[in-house]
């Protein structure tokens, strides 16, 4: 019981349930616009296209639905008039709050991943242990302040950005070697779908299993696209076991090998 007399479990469940419209604002944005979005779509299309069918929501023709609603010819009433109007302006809204978000809230993820992320530059890495692709249990400990670390988060196994990341991490692999650096991957997959990554690929580092996804939440990596996809951060950690350098992004997956080759070679 806390101090106002609410119940501690009914007070945790409210700030799960704030945290996670906060965290996830775009997304319920763009769910809740979507509806009624939705519904003038289907009942636009099926004027255009002259049928009662609700195959044709999902029927991939364009050309005419983006001549009517763009041009002038429009085969109706007024009353129809004034729904291609309504789905003109939802349609707006939806594409302007998808601007917004790619311009703004792309980068307030990002700022809030370098200013308020529980792991940043200057933060010592804190001590886990999680399954490899082999089955094992990896201790961070084993290595931390005793090698430099590359640790980086990624997606998904076997999905092209990924695949391409991995294959560059372990094609500099050598070189890494070099500047005394160990490579560490971490997902939520399984420990049996990164042993099969890992052998298709045939990878020569550390992959761990991060199911529930506690280490990416212990360090504070972000989502991207609407927190549908799970963010891409690299973390670059000197022998002293500190955070001296972060990439986050997305789409440069290669990127993140030459940037913490770039920050290895500051280290020596």
């Amino acid at each position: 019981m806390s101090q106002t007399g609410i119940p501690s479990s009914k007070l945790n469940t409210n700030y799960k349930l704030m945290n996670f419209i906060i965290h996830n604002i775009w997304l319920l944005l763009f769910v809740i616009w979507g509806i009624p979005l939705t519904w003038f779509r289907s009942r636009f299309r099926k004027i255009v296209y002259q049928t009662d069918s609700w195959i044709i929501n999902v029927k991939p023709v364009f050309m005419k639905e983006l001549k009517v609603l763009f041009g002038y010819d429009f085969p109706g009433s007024l009353q129809h008039n004034r729904l291609r109007n309504s789905y003109r302006i939802y349609l707006s809204v939806y594409l302007v709050l998808f601007v917004l978000y790619f311009n703004f809230g792309n980068q307030a993820q990002a700022g809030n991943t370098d200013g308020n992320a529980k792991i940043s530059v200057g933060s010592t890495i804190p001590g886990f242990s999680l399954n490899d692709q082999n089955g094992k249990r990896f201790e961070i400990s084993d290595v931390l302040g005793r090698k430099n670390l590359v640790i980086y988060f990624y997606p998904k196994d076997d999905s092209p950005g990924c695949t391409k990341e991995a294959c560059s991490f372990r094609d500099q692999f050598e070189v890494f070697r070099d500047a005394d650096a160990v490579i560490i991957g971490i997902s939520s997959q399984s420990v049996k779908s990164h042993k099969e990554f890992a052998d298709k690929y045939k990878l020569n580092y550390t992959l761990l299993s991060d199911e529930g996804e506690k280490i990416r939440q212990l360090f504070g990596v972000p989502t991207n696209l609407l927190g549908l996809i799970p963010g891409r951060v690299t973390y670059v950690v000197n022998k002293e076991g500190k955070v001296v350098y972060m990439f986050n992004s997305q789409i440069k997956a290669e990127m993140h090998v030459s940037e913490a080759l770039k920050i290895l070679k500051e280290l020596k």
